[in-house]
């Protein structure tokens, strides 16, 4: 597996230099991708409000408060920049139910195993896909997310990598991961009006080939939608269940 320089340039998106330099020069809250407001029918459909969460890669994102805001009870957020800790811990010190450590998503051995209901996900993978070093780094940060999550919890990956470069990476049996797929159009995307009544639901699962690939005649309504993998952790006797919904069993 290579690097994935689809959407790379010249910044090491791995490195805590790069984001620590970045956060201390622009302080005001991002958020990458999408915002809780889009995601929010996902996340309620996989997350229970009572989970505990870890929210990888938090940088200053509104995503963690959001879901605070929106009922949710627990959230413990990591990131390898400790400006971006530093100041998150500053602004939400008197927030009890988020909690904010300066960690790198490669070694989170401070955590003991399974526990936690939910991994989200919002462009770190992306991060160290275009940093040095980049299939060692995912396989040591999906390793540590799959060592936490209790069986029965989520993966919850929002990304702009497709089945072609990411269902690599997620589909390792040592993961027991059990994935469905979602696709949602970037922000503000706005559909021609002649494809407005074949308009499709985000909520549907896209099924994969046995390849574990888009189908070859799927279109993308929105050509830089993000993915969302829903990765299941499956106990002993699920693990030898299909890792991905395949078409034909939904045809």
């Amino acid at each position: 597996m290579e690097r994935d320089v689809s959407s790379c340039n010249t910044y090491n998106y791995g490195d805590a230099l790069y984001w620590d330099a970045r956060y201390v020069q622009d302080a005001l809250s991002f958020d990458w991708y999408q915002r809780y407001s889009s995601l929010r029918p996902f996340v309620r459909s996989f997350v229970p409000t009572s989970s505990r969460v870890l929210m990888v890669g938090c940088g200053n994102s509104l995503m963690s408060e959001d879901m605070v805001k929106d009922g949710y009870e627990d959230i413990v957020n990591v990131d390898i920049s400790s400006v971006a800790i530093e100041m998150m811990r500053t602004k939400y010190a008197s927030v009890p139910q988020l909690k904010y450590m300066h960690m790198d998503v490669r070694d989170m051995s401070y955590f003991a195993d399974d526990l936690f209901d939910t991994v989200i996900d919002k462009g770190t993978l992306d991060s160290l896909m275009c940093g040095n070093d980049a299939p060692l780094s995912a396989t040591r940060m999906l390793g540590e997310v799959s060592r936490l999550i209790k069986p029965g919890g989520t993966y919850f990956l929002i990304t702009y990598g497709d089945p072609k470069v990411r269902m690599p990476h997620l589909t390792r049996p040592a993961y027991h991961w059990k994935i469905s797929l979602y696709i949602i159009p970037r922000p503000g995307f706005k559909r021609p009006e002649s494809c407005m009544s074949s308009e499709k639901s985000c909520m549907e699962a896209i099924p994969l080939t046995s390849e574990g690939l888009l189908p070859h005649d799927y279109v993308l309504e929105d050509p830089d939608s993000h993915f969302i993998y829903i990765c299941k952790k499956m106990d002993e006797e699920e693990a030898h269940l299909p890792s991905y919904p395949l078409m034909e069993d939904v045809l």
